[in-house]
């Protein structure tokens, strides 16, 4: 035990230095006391013939592009799930960032403990496992989506070859709409390979649709295996024909059981699907907690290597008939540490098979009107 007056001479010193020094604001994992003074090694001693850290331990990191409704949706999901060790966030408005970045810092006691960082510099970023882009330019009245997408274009511009400057190894998620042309240009941006860029696509789509059929069959939506494919839009296609509640494919077991159904109300469904984001707009003026879950289960899949299968979007040429060029659109896909590790041999009609090829050309003419 040290005498009681070197105690007294350690607490001196640090009075003088606080007196001497300006305190600063600082990231939630840095050290405590001003100017970055360590007061670890005065809290904690070391135990006989420690070693240090294994070399091979993982630092996962995760930064989100865009710090609007659904960005902050996704990061603070992020946190509550315990997925990285570090979050870093990037928008280019200075005051509003610092402010979302602080007010999740002050829950550091409610939340898993995660370090937290803010900035409009790119270089913050360095060294992510995923980079979650949200960023994009919001439609004036009138606006032609053609008009949008170009304005959108040209911010992907500035976004996404820092992210794969400063991070080459990551995995790239673009959440941003149009998102299946977006995750295209960001592939392009961006030089990776195809499997490490991919677009939140009908993830979210899918869930809903899910939910829907639940609540039709008064059923869990986790009990519910269905699928939305194609493009994140109006061309979505449902496949109705490898829906399954429990196990028991629904279409089929109707029609053992002599039970009628009409194709109109399976219609609806899907237009309720397609429609849903809208309502929830217009009645709340954007939306946010379901995307924020939507893509916190991305990134969980991700990042704990899960191989799970959902339906987001990727390079589809050559998959289920379609040649005509490189587009992005859903299908149902294993995800892991690696991105996509690939796309499953789902059952489709004839129909069905059709519908997805027109999406696909309706995302091509989309790229050939931005010259691309």
């Amino acid at each position: 035990m040290l005498p009681i007056k070197t105690h007294i001479n350690n607490l001196n010193f640090l009075t003088t230095k606080r007196k001497n020094t300006k305190m600063h604001k600082s990231t939630s994992g840095s050290s405590l006391g001003p100017d970055g003074l360590d007061l670890t090694q005065s809290f904690f001693k070391s135990i006989l013939n420690a070693a240090p850290p294994s070399p091979t331990k993982r630092h996962n990191k995760i930064s989100v592009i865009g710090a609007g409704n659904v960005g902050m949706a996704i990061a603070q999901t992020i946190l509550t799930q315990d997925l990285v060790d570090e979050l870093v966030l990037v928008d280019a408005i200075p005051d509003k960032l610092r402010g979302e970045m602080l007010d999740l810092q002050h829950a550091a006691a409610f939340l898993p403990r995660t370090k937290i960082q803010a900035s409009t510099d790119y270089s913050v970023t360095m060294g992510s496992d995923l980079c979650i882009v949200t960023a994009g330019a919001r439609q004036i009245n009138d606006e032609s989506r053609l008009n949008l997408l170009q304005r959108n274009v040209n911010l992907f511009k500035k976004i996404i070859p820092p992210l794969a400057r400063y991070s080459p190894h990551c995995v790239l998620l673009i959440v941003s709409n149009p998102v299946d042309v977006l995750t295209y240009i960001a592939w392009k941006l961006s030089g990776f390979p195809s499997n490490r860029v991919i677009g939140s696509g009908t993830n979210l789509d899918s869930s809903r649709f899910r939910f829907l059929i639940a609540d039709h069959l008064d059923v869990n939506a986790q009990d519910v295996q269905a699928y939305i494919v194609g493009e994140h839009g109006d061309s979505s296609v449902a496949l109705w024909s490898s829906i399954s509640v429990g196990g028991v494919p629904v279409l089929s077991f109707l029609e053992k059981q002599q039970i009628a159904y009409e194709k109109e109300m399976l219609e609806n469904i899907h237009k309720e699907v397609i429609n849903g984001a809208y309502e929830v707009i217009s009645l709340k003026g954007y939306t946010s907690w379901a995307i924020g879950y939507s893509v916190a289960s991305l990134a969980r899949t991700i990042m704990r290597n899960q191989r799970k299968i959902h339906p987001v979007s990727v390079l589809a040429k050559g998959f289920y008939g379609i040649d005509g060029g490189e587009v992005f659109i859903s299908l149902p896909a294993q995800l892991g540490r690696g991105g996509v590790l690939g796309v499953t041999n789902i059952h489709m009609t004839e129909e069905e098979m059709k519908r997805l090829k027109d999406s696909a050309t309706t995302i091509l003419e989309l790229q050939n009107q931005l010259g691309i």
